[in-house]
């Protein structure tokens, strides 16, 4: 029993020996391989290193040589920058001399030429100025670049520039002596360009269609003025331009357009009663309505007047005026007293006053009530110039010109209204009172010859 168990043991023993050795030989097997690999991966990164050596050399190689290229570009440029400065020096030294030289075989023409210079740019702003020059382009382009190229260079003026520059001078002065015609377009008032014959003054004044004509010295254009001056330089436009050669009455401005300018922005009498507003306008409404009531009863007096004379020059009594009436009440009553027929006249008198006088009143309560309205104006004129001095300052005087126009405005138009009314009224009056004077004198008279027969 005890030998079999030993059996076991031993060989139980060796399967155990067996299977060890065996896992021993396969990790050897497995620490080969990975030594092998290990050594593969190594000779690869070894020549891997190689490669980028030999890379890194060539490249340096090549920024050695570009390296030296561009210090030798360097010494060149130097070499190079001292030669030029060396040459530039020269050449200051020489242009020095030469430019003395010059200056001593010129002598007097160099003031000569400066004085042409500037004489050229005045000419220049002349004759961009001129309104000659619509009719005579291309002068003052012409006298600019001759000016600019002798003061930017040492180059001298050609003697055909020196002659055109005077023959420009004298054409000048002979056109300003001259009334002359010409085609060019214009800038008509709308907007349109248009080809007319236009009417030369000498400098003063461009005429085409009876209208005056603005010339830009900038831009070289001839235009209509927006706003032309009163009728009566129209006409006298018109006339030059349709005369002939004979004499003609023509306003000119000697300033060159200023004060054309300024008469052309002056207000007309529409313009000037428009700034004075609502007010100004019932002022206008009332004043007409007083005017016409006014000519109603000029015209009816005036006729009243007439026929009571003609009444006085006759025997027969007719009732188409205020005296056959009066004058009839005496036949009306022929048996009546005194007392009774002076009644009588003093009623048909006091029934014709009323008649004479109608609308007497309106006038007189326009012509008192027309200041009160322009006073209303001037007032709110005021109280709007006030506003616009509270909101923006007395820097800017336009903002305050409309209440300023409005407040003057009105008062013109008021005092305009009641001035003509108040005379109006007087005279009215005055004709009705008369005619009145006459209707109680002959009055008078029928009592007396009454009271006579009585």
């Amino acid at each position: 029993m005890f030998k079999q168990m030993k059996k076991i043991a031993i060989g139980l023993a060796a399967v155990s020996i067996s299977f060890g050795a065996m896992a021993q030989n396969d990790r050897a097997l497995d620490l080969d391989a990975l030594l092998k690999q290990l050594e593969e991966g190594q000779f690869a990164q070894s020549e891997q290193n190689k490669q980028r050596e030999q890379d890194f050399m060539q490249q340096r190689a090549q920024q050695d040589q570009v390296l030296e290229q561009t210090r030798q570009r360097r010494d060149n440029m130097l070499a190079q920058s001292e030669k030029l400065e060396t040459q530039f020096e020269e050449n200051e030294f020489k242009l020095a001399d030469l430019n003395g030289a010059l200056d001593n075989r010129m002598g007097s023409l160099k003031e000569l030429f400066g004085v042409l210079q500037q004489v050229a740019g005045d000419t220049k702003s002349k004759f961009q100025n001129s309104v000659i020059s619509a009719q005579i382009p291309g002068r003052a382009k012409f006298l600019d670049n001759m000016a600019q190229e002798m003061g930017k260079s040492s180059k001298l003026a050609s003697i055909d520039e020196i002659e055109r520059v005077w023959f420009e001078i004298q054409r000048e002065m002979t056109e300003s002596g001259k009334v002359t015609k010409f085609e060019t377009s214009v800038v008509e008032a709308g907007g349109e360009k248009a080809s007319k014959e236009v009417v030369r003054v000498g400098p003063f004044a461009l005429v085409a269609d009876g209208k005056y004509l603005d010339y830009n010295g900038v831009t070289g254009t001839v235009a209509e003025l927006i706003r032309q001056p009163a009728d009566r330089y129209g006409d006298s436009a018109a006339s030059l331009q349709a005369s002939s050669g004979e004499l003609v009455e023509f306003g000119i401005d000697p300033t060159g357009g200023s004060i054309l300018g300024l008469l052309v922005q002056a207000p007309t009498l529409k313009e000037r009663v428009e700034q004075g507003g609502e007010v100004g306008y019932i002022i206008l409404i009332v004043g007409a309505i007083g005017l016409l009531l006014a000519l109603e009863r000029l015209i009816s007096l005036t006729i009243i007047h007439s026929k009571v004379k003609k009444q006085l020059k006759s025997k027969e009594i007719k009732t188409n005026n205020p005296l056959g009436r009066v004058l009839k009440v005496r036949e009306n009553y022929p048996h009546a007293d005194t007392e009774a027929l002076e009644l009588h006249l003093t009623e048909a008198i006091l029934g014709e006053v009323p008649k004479l006088g109608r609308n007497l009143t309106i006038i007189k309560i326009i012509s008192v009530v027309a200041p009160l309205m322009g006073l209303l104006g001037t007032v709110t004129g005021m109280i709007n110039t006030f506003q616009a001095i509270t909101l923006f300052g007395t820097g800017d005087p336009k903002l305050m010109a409309g209440g300023i126009s409005t407040a003057l405005v009105t008062t013109v138009l008021g005092l305009v209204v009641a001035i003509p009314m108040t005379l109006l009224y007087a005279m009215l009056n005055t004709r009705s009172k008369n005619i009145v004077y006459i209707l109680q004198e002959q009055a008078s008279g029928v009592i007396a010859e009454r009271a006579e027969r009585s």
